[in-house]
C-alpha cells in the first residue's frame, strides 16, 4: 500500500516539534507541514510551495539547505545530523534532520526529509545521573583534548556501551553532545565581539580553519557570518551551553 506525499502532509501537520516536507527535483518545495510554516513566520503553505529554501530563510542559512538538498538530489542520503536552526524572529534550536531522495522507478524525482528538534534528557532513566557526570566533564574541559575512550573508561564501561547509553538518556553520542557543547561555547563568543582566532583555541579546536568548517556544518554560517547577523540582532541568544538546560524548540 502506497501513502501519498498529501497524506504524510496531513500527518505531520500534527506534530509541532517535527518539520517535514518533500521537494521536487529542482529542490523547491513541493509539501511543507504546518510546523514550518510556523517557525518561518508564515500562514499559508501557498508562500512556501514552488520556492527553495533560499527564497525563505535568512542570509546563508538557505544556501547551505539548497547545497544539502544538492547532495541528496545527486543520491547521497543525510541521516540524524545534528544543525542549529535559525529561524526569523525566534530563538534557535538544535534538531536530527534526515533526507533521503525520492525514486520513481529507479530514477530521482525529489527528496523528501525532516528535522526533528533535539528532546530532554531522559532525566527519570537508572543511568541519568552516572552520564551527568560525563556531561559535566564535557561543559567544564571542552576546551581541552577529550578521548571518548577515556571517558568510557572513566565510567567503567566500552566506548559503544557508553554510546548506547548516551543514545538512550541525551538522545545524542558523546561525541556530539562534545560537538554541541564546543559549538555553544563558540556561539556565545563570537556574540561577545572575540576574533574567530580566539573563538577557536578557547572552544577546543586548535586549528582556526577546522573551526571554521565545523562551525559553517553545525549553524549553517561561517563564524564571521554569523557574529555579523548576531550584532544585528538577528541570531539571539537563547540556548544554554548546557545539554540539560536546552529546550527544544517551538513554534510561535
Amino acid at each position: 500500500m502506497e501513502i501519498s506525499a498529501d497524506e504524510l502532509e496531513r500527518l505531520f501537520d500534527t506534530l509541532e516539534d517535527v518539520v517535514f516536507f518533500v521537494k521536487d527535483r529542482r529542490g523547491c518545495y513541493s509539501h511543507a507541514n504546518r510546523t514550518l510554516l510556523h517557525r518561518l513566520g508564515l500562514a499559508r503553505r501557498e508562500e512556501v510551495i514552488g520556492r527553495r529554501a533560499s527564497d525563505l530563510f535568512p542570509a546563508g542559512l538557505g544556501a547551505r539547505y539548497d547545497l544539502q538538498d544538492r547532495r541528496v538530489l545527486a543520491g547521497e542520503v543525510i541521516r540524524n545530523e545534528l544543525e542549529l536552526h535559525l529561524y526569523p524572529n525566534h530563538h534557535p534550536g538544535w534538531c536530527l534532520s534526515t533526507k533521503r531522495p525520492l525514486r520513481v522507478n529507479g530514477e530521482i524525482r525529489g527528496l523528501m526529509g525532516l528535522s526533528r528538534d533535539l528532546d530532554r534528557p531522559d532525566v527519570r532513566h537508572p543511568d541519568y545521573g552516572r552520564l551527568r557526570h560525563m556531561v559535566g566533564h564535557l561543559e567544564t574541559r571542552y576546551a581541552e583534548a577529550i578521548r571518548i575512550g577515556d571517558l568510557a573508561r572513566a565510567l567503567g564501561l566500552s566506548v559503544g556501551q557508553l554510546e548506547r547509553l548516551s543514545l538512550r538518556v541525551f538522545h545524542l553520542t558523546p561525541g556530539q553532545l562534545l560537538g554541541q557543547i564546543r559549538i555553544e561555547a563558540a556561539r556565545r563568543r563570537l556574540a561577545l565581539g572575540e576574533s574567530i582566532a580566539q573563538v577557536a583555541m578557547a572552544s577546543g579546536y586548535g586549528d582556526q580553519s577546522a573551526f571554521a568548517r565545523t562551525f559553517k556544518a553545525r549553524v549553517g554560517l561561517t563564524p564571521r557570518a554569523y557574529q555579523a547577523l548576531v550584532r544585528k540582532g538577528g541570531g539571539g541568544e537563547g540556548i544554554s551551553s548546557s545539554m540539560i538546560q536546552n529546550r527544544p524548540l517551538k513554534p510561535r
